[in-house]
């Protein structure tokens, strides 16, 4: 069988999500104790001061339960208030509204996230009106899709990690004159995970990781490793693409690059990933002996 019938991904987000469910509770107990009996009354309080300061004084309160990331890691007290309340809000903490903040009123960190909460509080009052709307099951829903955004994000960079460090530790056993950069690098606009420099030039390695097998993304995935390969030669660059996916329909033969990494599997699975791995980086060494020179 060529092809993944189940949503591993699915089912293990689905788990998380139900780890958080006590986050979720405690706030609703927290909500009571302030005197409000549904998180939809809160939604409607008709005072801005009220609702601020029931927002400044959740912001500022410890917490007995944690609301996990994507890849069943506790967030800390105060991201964790954070990111929950942007979610119910049906927003992102993150990429939308933390810009937001140097522009809001507020001395403190608390005063600017409770005056900005409580603005996107009067703006989907209107919008979920109904009791369901802040349910379990519609939050549910909703943190779901936050994380498994998050988790793609953190599966990369986990796997950015392990690249870097089995690289650094070939080397070191080679003895070579080489560096490994730190963090990713950028040519043209074109991200690179990893960048090993040397006399003899640069090795980039761009690295992808992908679980499912079709759709718009999966093109995007294709031509993504593609250009990352040919922004890196055109530069002068050698370019290795290291690509961990279990169902991947693209074709290296086509690839303008003389050597790639592929491991056939779920990137899901990272303990029995990361052996693949340490030997497949082994293909490598007459690249890193090259640019040592």
């Amino acid at each position: 069988m060529d092809f993944v019938l189940y949503n591993l991904r699915l089912k293990e987000l689905v788990a998380i999500v139900k780890e958080n469910r006590m986050f979720f509770d405690e706030f609703v107990g927290f909500l009571h104790t302030h005197g409000y009996s549904s998180i939809l009354e809160f939604i409607q309080e008709g005072s801005d001061e009220k609702a601020i300061a029931t927002i400044a004084a959740y912001l500022a309160s410890p917490t007995k339960a944690n609301l996990y990331d994507g890849l069943l890691r506790p967030y800390s007290n105060s991201k964790a208030k954070w990111y929950f309340l942007a979610w119910l809000l049906r927003d992102a903490a993150s990429q939308r509204l933390q810009p937001l903040l140097s522009s809001v009123p507020g001395k403190t960190d608390v005063e600017r996230k409770s005056f900005l909460v409580n603005e996107i509080r009067k703006f989907v009052e209107p919008l979920f009106p109904d009791p369901e709307n802040w349910e379990w099951s519609a939050i549910s829903e909703v943190m779901l899709a936050r994380l498994e955004g998050s988790r793609r994000a953190l599966k990369g960079t986990v796997f950015e990690k392990i690249v870097r460090r089995n690289l650094r530790d070939l080397i070191q056993q080679l003895a070579l004159p080489l560096t490994v950069s730190d963090s990713q690098v950028t040519i043209n606009d074109e991200t690179y995970d990893v960048e090993i420099s040397g006399k003899g030039g640069a090795l980039l390695i761009p690295v992808k990781t992908r679980e499912t097998m079709g759709g718009g993304h999966a093109m995007l995935f294709t031509r993504d490793i593609y250009k990352s390969i040919l922004v890196a030669t055109e530069q002068g660059h050698k370019c290795v693409p290291v690509v961990i996916a279990e169902s991947w329909s693209g074709d290296f033969d086509t690839l303008k690059s003389e050597l790639y990494i592929y491991i056939q599997a779920n990137p899901n699975q990272v303990t029995q990933i990361e052996p693949l791995l340490v030997e497949k980086l082994k293909d490598l060494i007459p690249l890193l002996n090259s640019i040592a020179a």
